[in-house]
């Protein structure tokens, strides 16, 4: 009989106990496992981005755009803002609104630091070559040839990466141009170029992939003068979850796979 009542007592404490347990953990007074934050994939983020990048992204951020869109078909690209890094840094200084900036080098993304959300990421290098208009009439073969003052060479702006890449380039060379333009963006160049209103001008070798406007020269020095493109989400962005995927896809293997495809070199 001992027995038995010690065997009850028994089984009332372990219910008791069992009790006990379950009442702390749902008041929350006892210890607990908080569940793993669940990042969202891509294709659970929704709204509408805006991107500023660099002019000489313009083919290849196009087709990522697209490409991007089709697979996220929550997410809606507004036409990207495309014109030199330095002139989209600055906006963005004086409070222009976008969720992406992706600069043509690093110097401009440190402009803007403050504003990155997290950090920048190189994601692309490219490399100078000469252009010049179909056929090449002006018989331009060498960085030398830029130096003849009976020709008309438009070159970037020093303050915008195409401009300071030049430079850096010529100075390798020790060559010294008088251009007839300095413009704000490698597209402008380009543009000038191919219209015949310049014989020759330094664009970057992505610039002149599948044109049959103009004729390209990779000069010597080109591989010693690199840019790398940084790109990175933004800080006040109204929509940080599409702008954070959106900078993933771009760094990652389908990302990088449109950018090799468009004369960019990997990072």
């Amino acid at each position: 009989m001992r027995r038995l009542w010690a065997a009850v007592c028994a089984l009332v404490g372990s219910v008791a106990l069992l009790t006990g347990c379950a009442g702390a953990a749902a008041s929350g007074d006892g210890p607990r496992t908080a569940a793993p934050p669940t990042a969202a994939s891509p294709t659970e983020a929704g709204g509408e981005l805006t991107i500023f990048a660099a002019a000489s992204l313009g083919a290849a951020f196009d087709d990522l755009a697209r490409q991007f869109e089709s697979e996220n078909p929550g997410i809606d690209i507004r036409p990207i803002v495309y014109d030199g890094s330095s002139t989209l840094a600055r906006q963005l200084l004086e409070g222009a609104e976008a969720d992406i900036f992706a600069s043509a080098d690093e110097p401009n993304m440190g402009k803007v630091a403050e504003l990155v959300d997290g950090s920048s990421a190189v994601f692309a290098t490219n490399t100078l070559v000469i252009a010049t208009p179909e056929g090449n009439p002006a018989d331009v073969g060498s960085l030398g040839d830029l130096s003849d003052p009976g020709l008309t060479v438009v070159l970037c702006g020093p303050e915008v990466p195409c401009g300071a890449a030049s430079q850096r380039l010529l100075e390798l060379a020790g060559v010294s141009v008088v251009p007839a333009s300095l413009e704000q963006n490698v597209t402008a160049v380009l543009t000038k170029v191919a219209s015949g209103d310049a014989d020759a001008g330094l664009v970057y070798r992505t610039d002149v992939v599948g044109r049959t406007d103009v004729e390209s020269i990779v000069p010597d020095g080109a591989a010693e003068v690199v840019n790398r493109y940084p790109i990175a989400a933004l800080k006040g962005s109204e929509n940080p979850e599409a702008a954070r995927a959106f900078v993933e896809f771009v760094t990652g293997p389908r990302g990088q796979e449109v950018l090799a495809s468009h004369g960019f070199g990997s990072a």
